[in-house]
């Protein structure tokens, strides 16, 4: 069967899926999960059952979550997600976060991101993967700190950059909200 039609459900297929998507070998994930070549491609071929414990390493290495391996409403679910369905999470300091493509994403994820004023990512630059990262301010101000460059931007301003490379954003005007929406490929979150 092909990559590309094969059910998010099939663990297997799951797993190559993201694992190519992340341009892993199976050596990078074997080194990595602590599991051999051998046992990982019979995993992703369906031709083995992986335990527990070695699903765990697995989803460590390849950045999801082991519930993700078996989410069957991603696998069925309409094209069409719903603001009102999402759920947000808090983070760095007066700063939310809300993810818009379904977990069954390999290539992309995008987040939807609001700044209270002098919010941001927190005091301290991060860092998150090797991915290619686009953040476009869609209301609002805000500086981007990456490395040591600093970019103020406003409403459909953007920066890309590393996912590798340190990187904060915080809301500059200390009166007023700020929306952003990060595009990164592949998924790191």
């Amino acid at each position: 069967m092909n990559d590309d039609t094969d059910s998010p459900a099939d663990i297997g297929a799951r797993i190559r899926r993201r694992r190519r998507a992340l341009q892993l070998t199976l050596r990078d994930v074997a080194d990595q999960s602590g599991l051999t070549e051998g046992y990982l491609s019979q995993i992703e071929r369906d031709q083995a059952n992986a335990s527990v414990r070695a699903l765990q390493r697995l989803c460590a290495v390849l950045k999801l979550n082991v519930g993700d391996l078996f989410d069957q409403a991603a696998a069925s679910a309409s094209a069409v997600l719903r603001f009102r369905d999402t759920r947000g999470m808090s983070f760095g300091e007066g700063a939310t976060k809300v993810k818009l493509t379904p977990s069954a994403f390999d290539h992309l994820e995008v987040l939807l991101g609001h700044f209270a004023p002098g919010g941001s990512t927190g005091v301290e630059a991060h860092t998150h993967g090797d991915s290619e990262e686009l953040l476009l301010v869609l209301s609002g101000e805000v500086e981007v700190w990456v490395g040591d460059q600093r970019h103020r931007l406003s409403a459909l301003d953007s920066v890309h950059y590393r996912s590798s490379e340190p990187h904060r954003v915080v809301e500059t005007t200390g009166s007023d909200e700020a929306r952003v929406l990060w595009a990164i490929a592949p998924p790191t979150y």
